[in-house]
């Protein structure tokens, strides 16, 4: 009895999956799938532009989704979850990007992982969690921890972080250094409001836009600044040493010149001399 009924929910399972993933290629047509529309503002933001993304704690390929909008486009990522339930979704979805199941950490180690459903974006590593949502219940799991390096080897476009509460704790595992995204989305708390903005400042990182969640930030490029005292420095001794060879160059062809025509004139008059009294 109990194997017929965990085949008809795994059924049934495979059976939304493939629901979903029919739905959202063939026939999900939004102007926006985030939460609050956040997506309307990075759609706006990269424009025509096509890219790459990076999505952490990424749930689900629809609901709630920063990054649906920007894959309907044409970009492809990177998507990571502590759920295998919400991977097998993005597997189903979005086949062309790299699903994968995971924790991140700065370092390896095994974690336990607080579970609140299958479903619930709520899951986290983090027992502090399943105390502020009030889980009714919850499964405990072991996993292995992954440093960000080991699943994103290449530079991408766009990051977006939604790890409940945990968002400062994982963006400080990725090395901005290393990754450079043009813009970064990440849910903030009000604990961590000022150490999240302090740290992405630090990488020159600056507020684009806010919703009542999500902040979205955009990599400022400083201009270089132009050092003026060694041109001021030429123009003084170059110019100057210029001009003077060039004056010199002109008095050398006009004394050159002048004795020339002070030869012709003398040899003139002296022919007219002789001829005078010859």
């Amino acid at each position: 009895m109990k194997r017929k009924l965990l085949n008809s929910s795994k059924l049934i399972f495979k059976s939304y999956i493939f629901y979903i993933g029919i739905k959202y290629r063939f026939f999900t047509k939004k102007k926006t799938y985030s939460q609050f529309g956040e997506d309307l503002i990075i759609n706006n933001f990269f424009g025509e532009f096509i890219g790459k993304y990076v999505d952490i704690g990424c749930y689900h390929p629809i609901k709630y989704s920063n990054t649906a909008l920007l894959h309907k486009k044409g970009w492809t990522g990177v998507n990571i979850d502590l759920n295998e339930t919400s991977i097998n979704l993005f597997n189903a979805c979005r086949k062309n990007d790299l699903n994968i199941v995971a924790c991140l950490s700065d370092k390896r180690k095994k974690v336990s992982v607080y579970m609140d459903s299958e479903f619930s974006a709520l899951n986290s590593i983090y027992s502090d969690n399943s105390k502020i949502f009030k889980f009714k219940k919850y499964k405990k799991l072991t996993m292995k921890t992954k440093t960000f390096s080991d699943l994103v080897d290449k530079n991408f476009d766009f990051l977006n972080i939604d790890c409940e509460g945990n968002d400062y704790k994982i963006l400080k595992t990725i090395n901005l250094k290393k990754y450079t995204p043009k813009l970064i989305n990440v849910e903030v708390s009000k604990t961590d409001k000022k150490k999240i903005y302090r740290y992405l400042n630090s990488y020159g990182y600056r507020l684009l836009s806010k919703s009542s969640l999500s902040h979205i930030f955009k990599k400022v490029v400083k201009k270089k600044a132009i050092i003026w005292w060694p041109f001021r420095i030429w123009i003084f001794f170059g110019l100057h040493s210029h001009t003077y060879y060039a004056n010199t160059d002109l008095f050398k062809n006009f004394t050159a010149n002048f004795t020339a025509e002070m030869s012709q004139i003398e040899s003139k008059q002296k022919g007219d001399f002789i001829l005078e009294f010859s």
